[in-house]
This record gives C-alpha cells, sequence and structure tokens, in this order.
C-alpha cells in the first residue's frame, strides 16, 4: 500500500525562450504554478505520510518568485527544464515522484523518473 502526496504552489516570474523562433523568444511573464507528487509507504502514528506544511515550505523556498529566470539558471528555463530541476531540487529531501509546470491554466510539462 502507498499513497502520493501532493502539493501546489505558484510563484510569479519572466523568462524568455533561447534559440526559440516566435513570440517566446522575447521577455515575457508567467503566473507559473508548481505540483510535486511525494510518494509515502508508510504513515505515522498519526496518519501521516509527510507533512503538507514541511513540504510547502521546502517547494517555496525553491521557487524563483518575481524573478527574471534567465538570470539565475544556466539552462533554458522552459516548463520542461524547470520542472526537472524542481524535481532534482526536492528529491534531496523528499521522495519525489513527479513535478509539474504549469505556465498558465492549460499549458504544463511534468518530469518524473519512472
Amino acid at each position: 500500500m502507498s499513497w502520493i502526496l501532493k502539493v501546489k504552489e505558484t510563484f510569479q516570474a519572466a523568462h524568455y525562450l533561447k534559440g526559440y523562433k516566435g513570440k517566446c523568444e522575447k521577455i515575457h511573464g508567467h503566473s507559473f504554478s508548481v505540483e510535486v507528487h511525494i510518494g509515502a509507504i508508510e504513515l505515522n502514528s498519526i496518519g501521516i505520510g509527510y507533512d503538507f506544511k514541511d513540504i510547502k515550505k521546502k517547494l517555496s523556498d525553491i521557487l524563483p518568485d518575481h524573478t527574471l529566470l534567465n538570470d539565475i539558471y544556466t539552462f533554458n528555463p522552459t516548463a520542461e527544464n524547470l520542472s526537472k530541476h524542481f524535481f532534482q531540487e526536492l528529491k534531496k529531501h523528499y521522495p519525489v515522484k513527479a513535478v509539474t509546470v504549469w505556465e498558465s491554466k492549460d499549458a504544463s510539462a511534468t518530469y518524473s523518473e519512472d
């Protein structure tokens, strides 16, 4: 038996896509949402796998709110690359199953190692 815990946070940031031909090659901003899936095999004595509060704090700590993403990352800050980066950062602390980065309400990229 196992559980998947889900936490979602948002952040505001700007970026531009290097090497892209079209509107997104110019600087523009998004209200990003990041959804994290964490696996839990066991629950503690009160029935909790991992404390949502702790997961949200760790996620908030790594999200680059109100920044130009191109200035802080060496990689091209696409939704795909951001989801992988956040996955790798959170994996240092939790058994992460997947991370989804939403650039808008209907466009996202999910990274997992499965």
